[in-house]
């Protein structure tokens, strides 16, 4: 039994949520409006403030996919009300980021500086020269950014030097011991 995805989805005031043929849902809200083809054979209902997923039979890969289109319908309408954002810091000696327009260049040590371009509907916001904050609607779109950030100069488990999430924890080793 999907537990999740039987779970109601609220709608929140401002946001409308429209169902085309070949289950197409368009989800329209303060901060922009998010497009997406979902699995043809879940049945999506919205009435009033509440939408609801249910799925045709008890196949097992019925049951895996009502949880997951009722998370990316959910996914869609917190992106439109409140946004996705994550959260990476560089940490090293040198290693810093700048921002010119949509263009953010990161020296990391390398011989060249890395220049990546944001992509549509996504933001990155600077917060010194080591914190760089992505934001946006679409939740896929902002971790996949974050983590192609991240890519550039993985952290490394010695000394920690890299691009890490906010939140990630790095697991120190212990170097080399000298010779006595």
């Amino acid at each position: 039994m999907s537990r999740i995805g039987r779970m109601p989805i609220a709608i929140p005031a401002g946001v409308t949520v429209e169902v085309a043929e070949n289950n197409k849902v368009t989800v329209k809200g303060p901060k922009g409006t998010l497009e997406r083809v979902m699995v043809p054979e879940m049945e999506i209902k919205v009435d009033g403030a509440v939408a609801t997923v249910s799925r045709p039979n008890d196949l097992k890969r019925m049951k895996s996919l009502h949880g997951l289109t009722r998370t990316l319908l959910n996914n869609m309408i917190v992106g439109v009300t409140d946004g996705y954002e994550k959260v990476l810091e560089i940490n090293g000696v040198g290693y810093r980021a700048a921002k010119q327009g949509k263009k953010l260049t990161l020296s990391l040590g390398y011989s060249h500086p890395v220049e990546m371009e944001d992509p549509e509907g996504i933001e990155t916001v600077l917060e010194g020269q080591n914190k760089i904050t992505v934001k946006g609607i679409d939740k896929e779109k902002v971790g996949q950014y974050a983590a192609e950030i991240r890519d550039k100069r993985r952290p490394e488990p010695y000394k920690g030097k890299g691009i890490k999430y906010a939140d990630e924890t790095i697991r120190r080793k212990v170097g080399k011991t000298g010779k006595k």
